[in-house]
């Protein structure tokens, strides 16, 4: 995690395996990136793991008993909350040759074969926790900006009913609100800037 990158910036990583060993190893991988590291043993404990709260990729494994993890992406995918979420499959190396066409099918962001090297799952899962945030910071600058257009259309509104037919508009009052809104306009534009 960058040093600049505050605690609600922290991006939750789940990782998806029904062997412990699996579990234990992507831990020692992923740990130096001081994410939350989240398990799930099942594609159902994924599923709920994902209504439960946000994550910036799932490392998924295929071959899992009852939903695997083509089924697991599928209901990932399926759901507006969690579509979104990237998902990395990871299988053996003794896997199908139709796996990889399959899970990118599914909706895979990538797909590595175990045993992986270690920089390189790092690297591709920091990826993903960068598009993350990046994401995170637009849907909070895009939220700010709704704040500021909500309050420019009351400016207006309330201009609109001054100017209304028969009022008797007020104009020190009327050079207030179009003061008011240029300010709001001056701000929303330096945060674009920026």
């Amino acid at each position: 995690m960058s040093a600049e990158a505050t605690t609600d910036e922290r991006a939750s990583i789940l990782l998806v395996d029904d062997m412990e060993d699996n579990l234990v190893a992507l831990e020692a991988v992923l740990g130096s990136l001081n994410e939350p590291l989240v398990r799930a043993r099942s594609g159902e404990e994924a599923v709920q793991a994902l209504l439960r709260q946000r994550f910036a990729v799932v490392l998924l494994d295929i071959r899992m008993p009852g939903m695997d993890g083509f089924e697991t992406a599928a209901n990932i995918k399926r759901l507006d909350r969690t579509k979104d979420v990237p998902i990395i499959f990871l299988t053996g190396t003794d896997a199908d040759a139709g796996y990889a066409f399959r899970g990118y099918a599914t909706g895979a962001a990538d797909y590595l074969t175990k045993p992986f090297d270690p920089w390189v799952l790092r690297a591709k899962v920091t990826v993903f926790l960068d598009l993350h945030r990046k994401n995170r910071q637009l849907e909070r600058l895009l939220a700010r900006e709704q704040v500021r257009f909500d309050e420019l259309a009351d400016h207006l509104g309330r201009m609109r009913a001054h100017l209304a037919p028969g009022s008797r508009p007020d104009p020190a009052e009327l050079l207030d609100r179009v003061g008011q809104m240029e300010r709001l306009l001056g701000t929303m534009r330096r945060r674009r800037e920026t």
